[in-house]
């Protein structure tokens, strides 16, 4: 055909398409029907989660040109980004809010795929692929986390390989494999910045293709009416006659809302850069301060506040075979629930699970951000006993207050909202306990509270809790 009166745009893309075939493989991805309905706003979240994966790896390449990743230039080559390399804050900023968009649009589609019953048949697989790019996004942000080198970063992997150490059998292996030896050291950066840069997103590449590949295989799950229950007899001949009848291009009639979605999505990202800009770094790693509190990005909130709160005897059990079931669960969620009503509005036993899970992952994730039971080391020390609670007070009060001060009880102990939140705030304390239980709770501990029967004289006892007598309201 000739190109005459074309314009050169046109001439070049009809010449690639001559030889390269592009436009003929990529059209019938673009015009294969889906149904209808599937043309909502509550089936973005998968295209917003591939745009922001796009993003990420974008923006990673930038930064990846300038990170170091050796114990002595991780942490120099991000305050480079920081404060002295163009728009470098910028890249920083939109890469963490990237991933922490990711993970929260990419939870919002397990969910949504979940209460609208596409993980039912003949979707299990889909469902399969989606749980393992769960499992990925999540492995992407932990090691991107601990490519920032901070105090956060050290401490949080040195309670990583703590809990590796703990699998029986093979923990020591597990803790080579994660550190690249014994400790950590320049060998464990490089090792978290290979997974993280080359191996996840890889991984991740090739499980989106799998993804893809099957939702335009099996075709996109349609709107979930009640009353419909899916049989693995008459499922597929129904869906196509759907499909036949009432069915639309993908582009542009499905694809209209997934654009619009991408571009919010991305912008909100843009947005919260410009706004809050980079997290981090927050310290050089220092393994001497021994009274850091690291803390995980919002995803791990929920894991970390269980953790911290679970009872010593517990730990290790919880720890080692908690997260095996919940993975396990995931995966086999398509094999125990794979046929039947797809409509959330007739599977009160789903809706109401995902409530009390997204309820409790919700509070941890809130008491990890509050951090109630850290105890603040410094308390004792920087803190200085409001004159309110010694004024007027006798010898033996006061004595008792200089005793509450330098046996570091206001390091778990808050007093005028000044100190540590482990154990319950002292003000009113005279109201909630008698003497006599005041002196057992010292000498005896409870809770979470250690015994100091041993640490403090029957004297400084006694001068303790006289002073804790005198706090009231």
């Amino acid at each position: 055909m000739s190109t005459h009166g074309r314009g050169p745009i046109r001439s070049t893309l009809a010449w690639l398409e001559e030889r390269a075939g592009l436009g003929g493989a990529i059209a019938p991805t673009l015009d294969h029907p889906v149904p209808r309905s599937t043309a909502s706003w509550w089936y973005v979240f998968g295209s917003a989660t591939l745009a922001l994966f796009v993003l990420q790896i974008a923006t990673g390449i930038c930064l990846a040109l300038v990170y170091v990743p050796s114990a002595d230039g991780a942490y120099q080559s991000l305050l480079y980004l920081n404060y002295q390399a163009p728009f470098g804050w910028f890249l920083r900023a939109v890469h963490f809010w990237g991933s922490n968009a990711m993970v929260a649009i990419m939870t919002l589609h397990m969910i949504q795929v979940f209460l609208w019953g596409a993980h039912k048949y003949p979707r299990e697989l889909t469902w399969i692929v989606g749980v393992f790019l769960f499992l990925c996004t999540l492995g992407m942000a932990f090691t991107g986390q601990i490519l920032r080198w901070d105090q956060d970063a050290y401490w949080g992997l040195g309670i990583g390989a703590s809990i590796a150490s703990r699998a029986p059998g093979i923990g020591d292996t597990m803790v080579q494999l994660l550190l690249g030896g014994p400790i950590i050291a320049g060998r464990t950066l490089s090792r978290f910045f290979a997974v993280h840069v080359f191996l996840v997103p890889g991984i991740l590449i090739g499980m989106i293709g799998l993804h893809l590949w099957l939702v335009l295989r099996i075709g996109i799950n349609e709107w979930p009416m009640p009353g419909r229950a899916v049989s693995r007899e008459t499922y597929r001949h129904r869906y196509e006659e759907e499909v036949h009848k009432d069915g639309v291009p993908f582009f542009p009639y499905a694809a209209r809302k997934d654009m619009v979605a991408c571009g919010v999505v991305v912008l909100a990202v843009v947005l919260c850069a410009l706004l809050f800009g980079p997290f981090g770094p927050h310290g050089v790693p220092d393994p001497t301060l021994i009274d850091a509190a690291p803390k995980p990005d919002f995803y791990f909130l929920a894991l970390y506040a269980l953790f911290a709160l679970l009872p010593p005897w517990t730990e290790t059990v919880v720890i080692l075979i908690g997260p095996v079931i919940a993975i396990a669960v995931l995966f086999l969620v398509p094999f125990f629930a794979g046929t039947g009503e797809k409509s959330w509005q007739r599977r009160p036993v789903a809706v109401l699970a995902v409530l009390v899970i997204v309820l409790i992952m919700a509070t941890l994730a809130g008491l990890g951000v509050t951090v109630p039971w850290s105890p603040k080391m410094e308390a004792w020390t920087a803190a200085a006993t409001p004159v309110r609670y010694v004024q007027g007070r006798t010898p033996l009060e006061l004595q008792g207050a200089l005793v509450l001060q330098n046996k570091q009880c206001r390091t778990c102990h808050s007093l005028g909202g000044e100190g540590g939140r482990r154990g319950p705030a002292l003000d009113g304390v005279a109201t909630r306990q008698t003497r006599d239980q005041l002196v057992r709770q010292v000498l005896q501990g409870g809770g979470n509270m250690p015994a100091y029967g041993k640490n403090l004289s029957p004297a400084e006892v006694n001068a303790l809790v006289a002073f804790m007598g005198t706090l009231r309201p």
